[in-house]
């Protein structure tokens, strides 16, 4: 088959969940037999020579808006306007805001599925027309996918509730690393089990701001090791610097795969806020590191650690947490080891199995004409709980101060 992976910022990975997944489940798409087309964004000096192909996917390079609410929408509205001249098997649209281009994908005769990712609307970066536009791309979604896909199932209970819509649910895979190696740790200047580690995008729905507050507040000996950054959030990195005392650490973002994945393994903790994603290939990637993880308590985050984490909601538990970590370091190592037992459930291989049997579903004979859902939204009791159960979101988990 011939298969278009598009929305996202293409390959290498280097930025953010959806990235990794293409790159993952690409390279093993190509190597089952397949044509991969990835749809890259032209982003930064890094790519003045774009590279034509990677891990055997072929990469088609296309400009986008350097705006906030427009980078995404207007990357793929080219990337469709492209597959639509050299069309391909099926596709693959990662995430549900460029859900307005699926009817020209159909119209084509390009059956997709769509990768609707978590509850955006959620997110603080989204207000006012910018929310309601999520909500919309919901429904879209829904209407125009030939399928769906999920990578939680709090992620699929939300859609089965709100629109009674069936997804496909593909989470992430987890890299098991077993390498003890640590020889890489004096670069950022910290010891093996002797710092703590937050790895996130600086946005308000990671509680970044809450992690350093709540570690300032604690006794911790260990410094905080921060690795991360954002575009469009410049008020609230310079909130979470502002937040930080001389033990925290901030690493900006850290492209080199080696030395991230040696941060991960040698941590005390690895402190986790991703509040409104679904599966969280950071949460991931930790847990595969036997990283000890405290992650914010939402159902997304319990469906992955379950009772090998530790929770939080508020800057109070941030600091008991840390301080109780510190205090019981071989418990918390264990508990960290169990949480890399548990990571084998998530495996890339399988991921990538369960996307290439989906792509041959949507190019079957016949699969064109089956019903879609509305994409009306469901009302009553039923709706409401659904909505509940997916989010399962405190309202809020600031600081006495805030």
């Amino acid at each position: 088959m011939r298969i278009a992976l598009m929305g996202t910022r293409g390959v290498p990975a280097r930025y953010g969940g959806f990235e990794t997944c293409v790159e993952e489940v690409g390279r093993r798409l190509v190597k089952a037999g397949h044509d991969v087309v990835v749809y890259c964004r032209e982003l930064d000096a890094r790519d003045a020579e774009p590279l034509p192909s990677y891990e055997g996917m072929e990469l088609v390079h296309l400009p986008a808006l350097h705006r906030k609410s427009l980078e995404t929408f207007s990357h793929t509205a080219l990337s469709v306007a492209h597959v639509m001249r050299h069309p391909v098997d099926a596709a693959i649209v990662f995430n549900s805001a460029n859900s307005p281009f699926l009817p020209l994908l159909r119209a084509r005769g390009i059956p997709v599925a769509t990768h609707v990712d978590g509850l955006e609307w959620k997110r603080a970066k989204w207000q006012g027309a910018g929310r309601r536009y999520y909500r919309l791309a919901e429904s879209m979604a829904v209407r125009w996918s030939d399928a769906l896909i999920a990578d939680a199932q709090g992620i699929a209970d939300y859609y089965a509730g709100e629109f009674r819509a069936e997804t496909a649910m593909i989470a992430y895979g987890a890299p098991i690393l077993t390498d003890e190696r640590r020889d890489r740790l004096a670069e950022v200047g910290v010891a093996s089990d002797r710092y703590h580690l937050v790895v996130a995008r600086f946005e308000p729905e990671n509680y970044v701001d809450v992690i350093v507050e709540g570690y300032r507040r604690s006794s911790a000996q260990h410094p905080l090791v921060v690795v991360g950054s954002a575009p469009y959030a410049d008020a609230y990195t310079k909130r979470v610097h502002a937040l930080a005392d001389d033990r925290v650490r901030f690493l900006g973002g850290v492209w080199d795969q080696d030395l991230l994945d040696q941060l991960y393994a040698n941590s005390a903790t690895y402190l986790h806020g991703h509040s409104v994603g679904g599966t969280n290939p950071s949460l991931l990637r930790a847990i595969g590191a036997a990283a000890p993880t405290i992650a914010f308590d939402v159902n997304f985050n319990r469906e992955v650690l379950s009772d090998t984490g530790r929770y939080f909601t508020t800057v109070h538990d941030v600091t008991a947490e840390i301080e109780l970590a510190e205090a019981f370091p071989q418990v918390t190592r264990e508990r960290g080891a169990q949480g890399q037992r548990a990571a084998y459930r998530y495996d890339w291989d399988e991921v990538a199995a369960r996307y290439e049997g989906l792509c041959l579903e949507l190019a079957a004979p016949g699969m064109r004409g089956s019903a879609r859902p509305s994409g009306r939204r469901q009302g009553g009791g039923r709706n409401r709980r659904a909505r509940a159960a997916a989010s399962a979101l405190p309202a809020a988990a600031m600081s006495d101060s805030v």
